[in-house]
Formats: structure tokens, sequence, C-alpha cells
């Protein structure tokens, strides 16, 4: 995420406080990010500037005008006018952060053989819940190369229970003593 991007996402979640509207545009944020994602050739015409400001403008407001929040609609017509729509994938994810930080909210991201059942997904969140005493938001990967256990990135660290991670560090450790009994 660039500095602006964070800068101009913690702008918009700093005014989103200011006037209670964070929950509401949390939701709005997301939905336009995921729209951006799904059709990425929108963001190059808006970004267009062979294309007039004004009429770069208007395809915002006939494409939001009476359904995003006026500031969103307004944050994203900034954006626009300055050159910087390819940035707002980066200011959704700086808003995110500031809002769960707020709120208390943590994510996860846990990585498996095979998906999870609801059950463990559950008893996956409590335990990281009671650990981190957050809410913890869950996202779910599998990845079959990893054979088996379970690989969870939280908070900036990275917990490795995978068969593949065991092996690494017998791995090391076989290494590391091969090493000692050489000298």
């Amino acid at each position: 995420m660039t500095d602006s991007a964070r800068l101009y996402g913690g702008s918009l979640y700093d005014l989103a406080a200011q006037e209670g509207l964070t929950d509401q545009l949390m939701e709005e944020t997301a939905a336009v990010d995921g729209l951006f994602r799904e059709n990425e050739d929108y963001i190059r015409l808006l970004s267009e500037p062979s294309i007039a400001r004004t009429e770069r403008l208007g395809l915002l407001d006939k494409a939001f005008g009476g359904q995003a929040h006026p500031y969103l609609l307004n944050f994203l017509k900034i954006l626009c006018e300055n050159g910087m729509m390819r940035e707002y994938s980066g200011c959704c994810k700086e808003y995110r952060r500031r809002y769960n930080e707020a709120n208390g909210i943590a994510e996860a991201v846990v990585t498996s053989a095979i998906a999870l059942t609801e059950s463990q997904k559950k008893a996956l969140v409590k335990k990281l819940e009671s650990t981190s005493g957050k809410k913890i938001l869950l996202t779910e990967r599998v990845n079959p190369g990893i054979l088996g256990g379970l690989r969870v990135e939280f908070e900036g660290k990275q917990m490795d229970g995978t068969i593949e991670g065991r092996l690494s560090g017998l791995r090391k450790l076989v290494t590391s003593t091969s090493a000692e009994g050489a000298e």
C-alpha cells in the first residue's frame, strides 16, 4: 500500500468516524472495491487523461449517484480528479485496517490441505479470540500442497502446524546437528 493510499483511506475513515458512518462506509467501500476488481477496464477508463475530467466525473455520478453515500461518491471523484483511481484498493485496505483497529477486530487467514468443517472453523475462531481478546474475521484457503495440518497468519505472525512446516523444522534440526557433529 502506498503512502497516498494510506493518507486518503485514513482521511475517509476519519470523516466517517466523525459523522458516525464507519459501518455504512465500510460496507460501501468494500462493495465498490469488488466492482472495480471485477471491472478493471472501468478503472482504466476513469484514469484515461484523454477523456475530459467532467466526463469522467459524470461516469462516476451515473454509476454510483443515488447508490453510494455522497461522501464515498465525492471521495471517488477526488481520486479521479487527482489521477489516483488505481489507489482505491489501497485506500480500502487502510480504511478496513483503521475500522478493525477501532472495533477490536483482527483478521486471520487459515490455510489447510482440505476445507475445514464449520465446527473446526468455530473452534479455531474461538481459540484465536481467547488468545487475542479481539473479534476474529477468518479467511480460509485450501492448498493441497501442504499435505495436512494448518497454517494460520494472524496479526503479523505465522503459526505453522502443517506437515510441510514440521518436516522443514526437522530438516533444519538435522542439518544443524550434522554441522555441529562435523566440527
